[in-house]
């Protein structure tokens, strides 16, 4: 069996949003299969892996937000192109889906971003969008794994997120405030790029989406079944919660 390797950017910064919850999830799906899994961590001033099959960027305070946004845009921008460029999959969850764009303004500051996708967010004066969230999705497949699907968690963030005319949303909103709480979108996917508001954590309440990603980052064409009785148990919980 091959080996997932996974590189977290800004691991100790950006993970105030179970995003160790979704690392852990990608670790125990691989195990479990007898997959092997590499977690290296690529905090500031550090290199990215380019042999990484997944990169993941969670979500943060705002002052770690704004030393990470620099520090990906001045020092890691080209490597994180080019490990897109060559087929790794990038999973950014809730600020992570925020520098993904060219920028977000927080007040009269504009904080740069990683230019992977054509979206801009801006931080309102209105209140945060703050919820249970359930979306539809429409995945190509990867092993059998895609389709009409639904994601459900948890968003929380006072950040308005506006995608570009050319882009495609990650779903549809179901239930919860989306992107924007106008639009009915949520997240955003391009090509192996995808990132959302969800978290709560994100991977264990949608199991079937980490397999989805681990299927993907390594081109697998099946996965062995698993026994996913509580995480079912737990996806249907988080679209109760949601009200779907």
């Amino acid at each position: 069996m091959p080996t997932l390797k996974v590189c977290a950017l800004y691991p100790e910064l950006m993970n105030i949003y179970a995003d160790r919850g979704n690392l852990l999830l990608l670790e125990r799906r691989c195990a479990w299969r007898d997959i092997g899994f590499e977690l290296v961590g690529a905090g500031i001033g550090d290199p990215v892996a380019q042999d990484a099959d997944l990169l993941y960027l969670g979500g943060g305070q705002d002052r770690d937000q704004r030393l990470c946004a620099h520090d990906l845009a001045e020092a890691k921008r080209d490597a994180v192109h080019a490990a897109v460029d060559r087929g790794a999959v990038m999973l950014a969850v809730c600020g992570g889906l925020q520098l993904l764009g060219d920028s977000y303004e927080l007040g009269d500051e504009r904080v740069p971003g990683v230019g992977l996708v054509d979206l801009h967010t801006v931080r309102g004066d209105g209140p945060r969008l703050i919820g249970n969230v359930a979306i539809e999705v429409d995945l190509p497949e990867a092993a059998g794994i895609g389709g009409r699907r639904v994601l459900a968690g948890f968003e929380n963030h006072g950040g308005r997120t506006r995608l570009g005319a050319a882009e495609q949303p990650l779903g549809r909103v179901l239930k919860g405030h989306g992107n924007d709480g106008q639009s009915g979108f949520e997240g955003v996917v391009r090509g192996n790029v995808i990132g959302t508001y969800l978290h709560g954590p994100l991977l264990p309440k949608n199991a079937w989406f980490a397999d989805w990603l681990v299927a993907r980052a390594l081109g697998l064409d099946e996965l062995p079944p698993l026994d996913d009785a509580l995480e079912d148990a737990a996806h249907a919980a988080a679209r109760r919660a949601a009200g779907v």
